[in-house]
């Protein structure tokens, strides 16, 4: 078994090895995903009010 300080101190390194995004992609890859989720939420909004009004018809066609 490993011992808990040389797992810390390799986790350390091994972060250090890691590229880092800039802070010009965080903001273009946060823009995408946030017009993402509004496509996302716009769209299953517009099912979900699609499908009330279709549901509300047949109701109320008994």
């Amino acid at each position: 078994m490993i011992n808990p300080w040389q797992f810390v101190k390799e986790a350390k390194n091994e972060l250090f090895k890691v590229v880092w995004p800039t802070r010009a992609e965080i903001i273009r890859i946060t823009i995408v995903v946030i017009l993402i989720s509004l496509a996302v939420a716009v769209f299953l909004g517009a099912i979900d009010f699609g499908l009330s009004k279709l549901i509300k018809y047949v109701v109320e066609r008994r």
